[in-house]
């Protein structure tokens, strides 16, 4: 780790020299670039400073212990070496959590589709609920929220949902909502107040830009047709809805949520680039996940992740064991503690794994 510390320092500050060189200040780009890189590196550089400051405290007590005659002194240098030493491990504890590779697509926007599972309506009505939650989540974090194609069904749930949140760290945060969520609650449609169980499966996915996959036009199978509302009526006279099928995967996106047509095929080509990235992301994955069991958040997406309880009022991370009994704030959006405890057993499952 020291190792890796002092390389890191080097670098950091060579960056800061050149930041402050007046050739590369002439040049706007290659500036900001240096200045991103620069701003990684401090948080780490910040923690390993305090952590030289605390050795050369820890040497300066025990020179004390190991020299001085009077008792008292070097009882007051024991007490601190004791205390110092337990913040070094406090402090070695967390530059080794930022010394963990990160993931390149953290902080990237996302693309999160909902869909119903089992349960029928019910299913689709708690799908609204999941959507509503992660958008008032977005807004609590002051990022935005756009739908890209919606399903509905005719009480107003959803059969289907893609939209997008836009804003810094989005992926790092909501890729722990990927897999399976249950709910358990006595539907609208149950006129006997009996429990029922539904499913509603979430998948979160980075969003890809140009540069990170290629999409060959001879690969696409493209279909237009007229857009639909819930229960299947007619919204659109025009053929305006855009099917798109990637010939070589299967992958299959539907976008029928704008009047126009172009628009509904940029929609649907932005979520076919992000289905492509993540299943040959998958695909390599898959390779090492066997000796890798730390997909606190990535893992397979038919996994039950969660149980949301109306009865009760709580909400079960089945992947940490957490209950919180806050159900109504959850579902509001205040996702923040479970999906922090979350990132905690990621990071330590992880730690685990680099000893």
């Amino acid at each position: 780790m020291i190792e890796k510390l002092r390389a890191i320092e080097e670098r950091f500050d060579e960056l800061t020299a050149m930041l402050a060189d007046p050739d590369c200040l002439a040049d706007r780009g290659k500036w900001q670039k240096l200045a991103v890189e620069h701003s990684e590196y401090e948080p780490i550089m910040q923690l390993y400073g305090q952590y030289k400051k605390l050795l050369a405290d820890i040497d300066g007590c025990e020179e004390i212990i190991s020299a001085e005659e009077d008792e008292e002194l070097v009882e007051l240098a024991k007490a601190d070496v004791a205390a110092l030493k337990e913040r070094q491990t406090q402090l070695e504890g967390e530059m080794k959590k930022l010394l963990l590779p990160a993931d390149p697509d953290d902080n990237k926007n996302v693309i999160i589709e909902i869909r119903a599972g089992a349960g029928g309506e019910e299913a689709g009505l708690f799908g609204a609920v999941l959507q509503r939650m992660y958008m008032r989540f977005a807004e609590r974090m002051r990022w935005k929220s756009e739908q890209l194609s919606i399903n509905e069904t005719d009480l107003g749930g959803i059969k289907e949902s893609v939209f997008m949140i836009s804003g810094k760290g989005a992926f790092s945060l909501l890729k722990y909502e990927s897999g399976v969520h249950r709910v358990q609650r006595v539907p609208q449609t149950e006129s006997q107040g009996r429990i029922h169980t539904s499913t509603v499966t979430v998948a979160v996915l980075p969003e890809v830009k140009d540069v990170d996959v290629e999409i060959n036009e001879k690969d696409l199978k493209i279909d237009y047709y007229r857009s639909s509302g819930a229960g299947g009526q007619h919204v659109n006279k025009t053929e305006s809805a855009v099917r798109i099928t990637h010939i070589p995967t299967g992958i299959v996106v539907e976008c029928q949520n704008e009047r126009s047509q172009i628009k509904n095929r940029e929609s649907a080509m932005q979520v076919l680039k992000a289905r492509l990235y993540d299943h040959y992301r998958s695909l390599q994955e898959s390779e090492y996940a066997q000796n890798r069991r730390m997909q606190v958040g990535t893992g397979d997406r038919s996994e039950r992740i969660r149980t949301y309880n109306y009865p009760q009022g709580r909400v079960t991370d089945h992947r940490i064991g957490m209950t919180l009994y806050s159900l109504d704030a959850f579902l509001d959006g205040d996702i923040g503690e479970m999906i922090e405890a979350l990132r905690e057993a990621d990071m330590a499952e992880r730690l685990k794994s680099e000893n």
